[in-house]
């Protein structure tokens, strides 16, 4: 049976954490909250604003909105984990990130930057959710593409709805390892149709990340075992073209397999691909299919432009999460459903 967390249904008062959520050791909660959305990767990255935001002068995102971002960011990778808590009733969004504050002191960190309401810049009466006006901080510390909660659901409506009381901070918390970082946002929710029994309620949004070496899993596939796989399956499967955060640039260690590919091709003349870009379900479905299928056209456009093969021999598709090999439930299987295929035409 569904929980109401994960029920098509309305947002209701939160009385337990979420299944498999859980507190990073590095940050307590505040006493009595509920986690109502959470996620973590074991690589990722973030960049974490520490200044505040300022229009981008003639530039739209894909919701029309203006963009706006902060003159100051650090641009970080590591073990990623967001928290999304619902806190009591009648605590106010300073009472709370004032405690954060102190959290972090105590802890040894440091503050990076602060800020409330207009002085965040952009937008401060919005979350993640909307279109046609300003982007506001919650877009640029958690963008609506990457929420995962059923709609509805506590944890879809504390990122999504209006907002007021807005205040954020970034610090540094000394690790073992090193630094860790942690954006906080505090801020009241302003709803009174679908979410409406959120209406009021304090929300945290919390982000760390903390230092950790990406692993090392780059490997080439030759020309031969592509010819095997092409022969053996009728495709190639490719997990190692890899790609920035958000975007279609394809990273520069990734070029040593568009590299193979091109061998394939000019060693198989009449061999004609198609180009198939996959991502795993985190996000939404339209804004995947879309990424997905930029990503798969950076493919081609670097083997014509680079490697001089014929643009009519390659085609760039996208289906996003729709043909997943392995359950989206942790970060295995989302690894291996972010993929490149090449398939014959």
């Amino acid at each position: 049976m569904l929980t109401p967390d994960l029920a098509l249904a309305d947002a209701t008062v939160p009385t337990r954490d979420i299944p498999n959520a859980r507190d990073n050791p590095l940050l307590r909660r505040y006493d009595g909250s509920f986690i109502v959305d959470y996620a973590q990767m074991a690589f990722d990255e973030f960049e974490l604003p520490v200044s505040t935001l300022k229009q981008v002068a003639d530039k739209r995102d894909s919701m029309n909105n203006r963009v706006f971002a902060p003159e100051r960011a650090v641009a970080l990778e590591g073990r990623k984990t967001r928290i999304v808590y619902v806190v009591p009733p009648q605590r106010s969004p300073l009472e709370v990130m004032s405690n954060y504050q102190d959290e972090i002191v105590a802890r040894g960190g440091e503050a990076m930057f602060s800020c409330r309401d207009e002085a965040c810049g952009g937008d401060n009466s919005r979350s993640s959710d909307g279109g046609g006006g300003d982007q506001s901080l919650m877009m640029r510390i958690y963008p609506k593409a990457e929420l995962r909660a059923p709609y509805n659901s506590n944890g879809y409506c504390s990122v999504v709805s209006n907002i007021s009381g807005l205040r954020y901070a970034a610090a540094r918390v000394p690790t073992p390892n090193g630094d860790a970082h942690v954006a906080i946002a505090t801020y009241s929710l302003r709803n009174d149709l679908y979410c409406k029994a959120l209406n009021e309620r304090t929300i945290v949004v919390v982000t760390i990340i903390e230092p950790k070496a990406r692993e090392q899993r780059m490997v080439t596939v030759g020309v031969p075992e592509m010819n095997s796989a092409l022969n053996r399956d009728g495709r190639i499967v490719l997990h190692n073209i890899l790609f920035d955060f958000d975007k279609a640039d394809i990273k520069p260690e990734s070029r040593p397999q568009v590299e193979e590919i091109a061998r394939l091709m000019q060693a198989s003349p009449n061999l004609r691909l198609h180009v198939v870009g996959h991502t795993d379900n985190q996000g939404q479905l339209a804004y995947n299919m879309d990424l997905s299928r930029r990503r798969s056209q950076s493919v081609v456009q670097m083997l014509v432009q680079a490697h001089g093969i014929a643009a009519a021999r390659l085609t760039g598709h996208g289906i996003g999460p729709l043909a997943p090999v392995a359950p989206n439930t942790d970060d295995a299987g989302r690894a291996r459903n972010r993929r490149t295929e090449l398939v014959p035409q």
